[in-house]
């Protein structure tokens, strides 16, 4: 409703780029995703893919010359980056301008969001939807114990920052946690993106916890078919905890729907 209103009233119709470097599969079904996502709600969505030979400057040129293009309001540089030749992914992302950084992924949003400063900065999709998914189970974030499993800035770091921002008490666990489970027993909200399959069991959460899966993950099937699946056993989980998001169709929407927003 809100891209129709600014079409119908002859402001502008928000332009959103995504750059590709390479044709990683997980990649290439994600873009899918927010090109439909886009075109089914008037934005108009430009995707611009270069070779997995690509070089630093060749995708510094790329975001450059979109962040000077007046029809282009949001910037996507897609990760991670498949290229054969030394690319710093963050060198790149800071090409963007943090105006037109929708991921919430340059220098200046992230400083901003660790900062608590949640006005006027944009955030990470992914983490501002499953924020989106805990608040509407009603449970009551103030006080609550958060555990966060990862702490990549796509995800994990962002939603530790988001969740303490609600005054939440937050634990962020990782590859080197010492006691994992005794960890996640204790938590209210269990947030989950590290991308191991079935890494958290029934045994592992507390009865009535609010449960977030941000895993992808593919596990082979028989007849070499292949499922999407998360980091949590959903069938154990599901009998445990009080809410819980499915892999597929539970952040993944989420996260696109945050992005459009």
């Amino acid at each position: 409703k809100a891209v129709v209103s600014t079409q119908s009233t002859g402001i502008f119709k928000p332009g959103l780029a995504i750059v590709q470097v390479g044709d990683r599969p997980d990649s290439n079904t994600y873009i899918r995703m927010k090109i439909k996502a886009a075109s089914e709600i008037g934005i108009h969505a430009q995707h611009i893919k270069l070779g997995n030979q690509a070089t630093q400057q060749e995708v510094i040129t790329a975001l450059e010359s979109l962040n000077f293009n007046p029809e282009i309001h949001g910037i996507i540089l897609q990760l991670p980056l498949d290229t054969s030749c030394p690319v710093d992914e963050d060198v790149c992302t800071n090409t963007i301008l943090p105006s037109k950084d929708v991921d919430g992924l340059t220098e200046l949003n992230c400083a901003r969001l660790a900062r608590g400063v949640l006005g006027g900065s944009n955030m990470p999709c992914t983490p501002k939807g499953c924020l989106h998914l805990i608040k509407s189970t009603g449970v009551k974030l103030e006080g609550s114990k958060a555990v966060v499993i990862g702490r990549s800035k796509i995800v994990g770091s962002p939603m530790r920052d988001l969740l303490l921002a609600e005054n939440c008490t937050v634990t962020t666990c990782h590859s080197r946690t010492v006691d994992l489970s005794t960890e996640t027993r204790s938590a209210d909200i269990l947030v989950v993106g590290v991308g191991k399959q079935g890494l958290v069991t029934g045994d592992m959460v507390k009865p009535g916890a609010v449960v977030i899966d941000c895993g992808i993950n593919y596990s082979e099937e028989k007849e070499g078919k292949r499922k999407l699946v998360g980091d949590v056993d959903y069938e154990s989980v599901s009998k445990v905890a009080g809410f819980i998001t499915p892999v597929p169709g539970g952040v993944g929407p989420m996260t696109v729907a945050m992005l459009m927003q």
